[in-house]
């Protein structure tokens, strides 16, 4: 039986510094948002290609949100996490995760989910590992470990955190509240589990949370992007929103939010993101910037 497999690209040898001066600001500009729910834009001039994610974190979804092909279901992340054991979960990774992407031509993995489970309530807690900040953030470098060394990508989500019910997973209002936290709580508890991830295993991809931090979204929060994620912790990946959690134009480009995710209904379409150019709001440097950290994923 033949599979579709994804096959190592040539872009992979590329010059990024010559592609993206090759870019067009409209090829900037799409680079910049996906396609559809699970694709990112291919520039076939410049023989970039385009990428498929899918969605995780308990086993590899495909790009269907219903009546998908099915998958191989593993322990929900609660259970993994309640096994305290990194090397376990380090071969889940690379012996079921990253193998069944490839089976599904998928990239990249949208998980783990290293949130911090505040409440037996919330809904989505079986994605979180623990209520530990320490053993979340161990826990999910195994997990990102296993599946990068078998050559797939990971999303680690939601950065950063959230009221009671845990980082991102508060449904009521959830695109609009607003997490007021202390320095202290915010890197002791909600931010360590990430941090742990970065230091340990290097997660290709970060994806945002819906929700505002101390008075602003965290897609357009260059705090928490920019300061923290990218020049306090080293990260060197790229940086998605949250299915629809992107909320305007220019401030999600400054502060350093790489893609757009999905590609409906979204902001960085060719007319909005050249009128804020026009009004210089951003430039078309900022655009770059941002286009080449997902060339560099690609």
């Amino acid at each position: 039986m033949l599979f579709n497999m994804p096959q190592p690209s040539d872009f992979a040898n590329a010059n990024l510094d010559e592609i993206v001066e090759k870019l067009t600001n409209d090829e900037a500009i799409a680079l910049t948002s996906g396609v559809g729910l699970f694709h990112t834009h291919a520039i076939e001039r410049l023989g970039i290609p385009a990428i498929k994610v899918s969605d995780g974190p308990n086993g590899v979804r495909g790009n269907h949100l219903l009546m998908s092909t099915p998958a191989k279901c593993i322990p929900s992340a609660t259970a993994l996490g309640a096994t305290w054991d990194t090397q376990l979960v380090e071969e889940v990774g690379l012996k079921l995760l990253a193998a069944e992407a490839k089976l599904k031509s998928a990239s990249l993995i949208l998980a783990p989910t290293c949130n911090i489970q505040r409440n037996p309530l919330g809904g989505r807690s079986f994605e979180f590992f623990s209520e530990d900040p320490i053993l979340s953030g161990l826990i999910t470098a195994a997990y990102v470990r296993g599946i990068q060394s078998g050559g797939i990508g990971t999303t680690i989500k939601h950065f950063v955190p959230d009221d009671s019910l845990s980082a991102n997973e508060k449904e009521d209002d959830r695109n609009a509240y607003d997490v007021i936290v202390s320095q202290r709580a915010l890197r002791e508890i909600y931010m360590m589990p990430f941090m742990l991830a970065e230091k340990y295993a290097q997660p290709w991809s970060v994806m945002t949370a819906y929700n505002r931090v101390n008075g602003t979204h965290v897609s357009e929060s260059s705090y928490l992007i920019n300061d923290v994620l990218r020049k306090e912790w080293g990260f060197k990946g790229m940086v998605m929103s949250d299915w629809l959690g992107t909320y305007g134009v220019d401030q999600a480009y400054k502060a350093g939010l790489d893609l757009e995710m999905p590609g409906l209904r979204k902001w960085r379409t060719s007319d909005q993101v050249n009128r804020n150019i026009n009004a210089r709001k951003i430039t078309a440097r900022d655009i770059r910037a941002r286009a080449r950290k997902v060339l560099e994923l690609v």
